[in-house]
């Protein structure tokens, strides 16, 4: 049994297809409309941010005891018995641990510190997320080079009442521009030249068949 074959489940799911839904309706734009989504979605120069939900590995060189494993919390923020709270949502990991390095100078001669992120959920706004006909509509972290591809085989494909070829990529990071794509030929036909780069903050719309 999974998240969405139980009541409470099925409830989520039916939120993300209504979501999905009143999406399309409330743009006024339907895919036939719309510029198909340009193949690669130039992400060079990318660099994974730390979210809530992260965990962070800090690692303070020659002293071992000050060395530990913190979550960050939904607020973005993390604690250490010797700093009492630190925004880390929105940083990298060299830049979080420049900032502990300069905390526990106060306490530490000379801190070299690393920070390693593990759990990788990043923040919100760079969170792919999928609604409507996916077999398990979902919140997606965000990789470098992810396509729809990668993200149809991560929520299950398409349902059997998709319309999978009108759905639509709204990506936030070009103002809200939304984007045909064509998954049914992706996935129901392995038609690999409907495959395209996704962006950090990219919404996955999948409409529902009415034929």
């Amino acid at each position: 049994m999974n998240m969405f074959t139980t009541p409470k489940g099925q409830g989520i799911r039916l939120a993300l297809v209504l979501i999905g839904s009143l999406l399309l309706s409330a743009c006024g734009i339907f895919p036939g409309n719309l510029p198909p989504a340009p193949p690669s979605a130039s992400t060079q120069d990318y660099s994974y941010v730390v979210g809530p939900g992260d965990n962070l590995n800090i690692i303070v060189w020659r002293n071992p005891e000050l060395s530990l494993s913190v979550p960050v919390r939904p607020d973005g923020k993390f604690s250490t018995p010797l700093i009492d709270e630190m925004v880390v949502q929105g940083k990298n990991s060299v830049e979080i641990a420049r900032d502990i390095e300069k905390l526990l100078g106060k306490y530490v001669r000379d801190p070299v510190v690393t920070v390693i992120v593990t759990g990788f959920v990043g923040p919100y706004d760079q969170q792919i997320r999928v609604v409507g006909e996916a077999a398990k509509p979902q919140v997606l972290a965000y990789k470098q080079k992810m396509t729809v591809l990668d993200v149809m085989i991560a929520v299950g494909g398409l349902t059997d009442f998709a319309a999978g070829n009108d759905a639509t990529i709204l990506r936030t990071a070009d103002g809200n521009k939304q984007y045909a794509v064509r998954l049914k030929d992706l996935v129901k036909r392995g038609d690999i030249s409907a495959n395209v780069e996704m962006k950090p903050g990219d919404i996955l719309i999948i409409p529902q068949s009415f034929f």
